[in-house]
């Protein structure tokens, strides 16, 4: 095993992404009073201010994947994670790629936007000086487009789930007998399913999006 700051070429196997597309850095748009999209220029401070117009291939992925009508509306460019994964996905000589996130889909994205900062495991807000992490949910229908047009064979598709291994993660409450039978094994089988209820609810901390994408062999169905 070795640490590398990219995917080999050549592998073949499995490409398993958790939590790294949204990572990658994008800009941030925002429609002003007239509807024009903006790019969002801020301050060490985290003061900001609306700056050039949305232009070329970024004003091209938002009008496809996420448009903005409404003044006030904003959107995260997911265009340098498109191009992120089809490139991971491209170092596979034959497998399947896997991306697990927080994200959304065309239907669903967020109509302010997703950019919030953590510290400590803590949300704050999104100041960019350095003392917090920076991050946005991903446009995961846009990444999977993005690999099918490199690649040019395979299928890729974006499925609901919290990161729970199936049969074995719940947040089904323990018998109420356990109490009187057993009450710290019960308190501990209480305090379990409450963390477990919290990783698998909607919304919750392993509320992720799941895309997979099959590469299959060059001499090979």
């Amino acid at each position: 095993m070795e640490w590398t700051d990219r995917p080999p070429r050549g592998v073949r196997g499995l490409l398993f992404a958790n939590e790294w597309l949204d990572n990658v850095p994008v800009d941030v748009a925002e429609a002003d009073a007239t509807g024009t999209a903006r790019y969002v220029e801020v301050r060490a401070d985290g003061t900001e201010r609306l700056g050039a117009p949305v232009s070329g291939a970024d004003a091209e992925w938002l009008e496809r994947w996420w448009p903005l009508r409404e003044p006030g509306a904003r959107a995260e460019i997911g265009r340098p994670r498109d191009e992120a994964w089809a490139a991971a996905v491209s170092c596979l000589a034959a497998g399947r790629a896997v991306a697990v996130d927080y994200a959304h889909v065309r239907g669903s994205r967020p109509p302010f936007g997703s950019l919030t900062g953590f510290r400590a495991g803590r949300e704050v807000p999104p100041v960019p000086d350095g003392s917090c992490d920076l991050t946005s949910h991903v446009a995961l229908d846009a990444c999977a487009a993005a690999s099918l047009r490199r690649g040019g064979h395979g299928r890729a598709a974006a499925a609901a789930g919290a990161d729970t291994a199936a049969g074995r993660v719940t947040g089904d409450r323990p018998p109420l007998a356990l109490a009187s039978a057993d009450p710290a094994g019960y308190l501990r089988a209480l305090s379990s399913a409450g963390e477990a209820a919290e990783l698998t609810a909607r919304g919750g901390l392993g509320d992720f999006l799941w895309l997979t994408r099959r590469v299959p062999p060059a001499d090979g169905p």
